[in-house]
């Protein structure tokens, strides 16, 4: 079973004509994903990739039904573009761009509030259940099928937790990226709710950052759970300096004080594994016997 998008999810690529959209979605139908449409202002009633193109997501959904979309918009359109998607009630969305204004997030995280639309990004690579679909960046060739499900804050470091389950060989349901932007449209909770709720998938990697309180809220959440897998957490930012101001809210609110251990203790507190190193997931993920 897969988390938020398999080969039977019906994809919109909005900013469909793009060259980094061309480039992505080729590649993620080729692997069978099933993107169905794209949208281009002017560019209504023509071809791309194969695909037809219509003007807005209104169109887009007049003529067949639309499971999720992928924003391949520019950050000052991601604001419009996510409008478009949450007024028509599509169910997913992934927002690739970086640096979305924070009062855009702010206006669409509003827009969001009471919505039927779950929003992952800004400046994420995406979604992806191996084998079945692609929503964004990531790569398909060091992904495989298996039962670990990986969510992050940190990009980058969310590849690395996919070469450490297949380390492990264990493999992944699913790859969720939040984003790694100040302001995402979803926090952990949602994505531990469906591997929780996912039975193919035996334990969970959370890749977190220094920003932010989203690594707390999601352990105290974890704590409460009455049925809850195990989970293995990494932090990025340990070697910061204590006290060093990275200008995000938790370091504004707590001057300082709220440090990468500090976090770290909190998830453990909360029944959390947390590793120091990320090339030590693998070891842990082993001792646990999940195959």
């Amino acid at each position: 079973m897969s988390v938020f998008a398999d080969r039977n999810t019906r994809i919109l690529i909005q900013g469909i004509t793009g060259t980094q959209a061309a480039f992505h979605v080729k590649r993620a139908m080729e692997n069978g994903t099933q993107i169905i449409a794209g949208t281009s202002p002017n560019r209504g009633g023509t071809d791309h990739l194969g695909l037809p193109v219509y003007n807005n997501v209104k169109e887009a959904i007049a003529a067949a039904p639309i499971d999720a979309s992928v924003l391949f918009v520019p950050a000052r359109a991601v604001k419009s573009a996510a409008r478009e998607a949450i007024e028509s009630e599509i169910k997913l969305v992934v927002s690739i761009a970086r640096g979305v204004p924070v009062h855009d997030m702010l206006e669409i995280k509003s827009m969001l509030s009471g919505s039927k639309t779950l929003m992952f990004g800004p400046n994420t690579p995406g979604i992806i259940t191996p084998g079945e679909a692609r929503l964004g960046l990531y790569p398909e060739d060091i992904h495989h099928k298996g039962c670990i499900g990986i969510v992050a804050r940190d990009s980058t470091l969310s590849m690395e937790a996919v070469l450490q389950t297949n380390l492990a060989g264990l493999g992944q349901s699913t790859v969720v990226g939040l984003g790694d932007d100040m302001i995402v449209g979803t926090d952990y909770c949602a994505v531990l709710d469906a591997f929780m709720a996912d039975p193919e998938t035996k334990a969970i990697l959370l890749i977190g950052k220094a920003d932010n309180v989203y690594e707390q809220i999601a352990a105290e959440y974890y704590k409460n759970l009455a049925h809850k897998k195990p989970i293995i957490a990494f932090i990025a930012g340990d070697s910061l300096p204590f006290g060093a101001n990275m200008g995000y809210a938790v370091d504004i609110i707590t001057h300082g004080f709220t440090t990468v251990h500090d976090k770290k203790s909190f998830m453990r507190a909360c029944g959390i594994t947390v590793v120091d190193r990320i090339n030590k997931i693998h070891e842990v993920l082993k001792s646990m016997n999940l195959e």
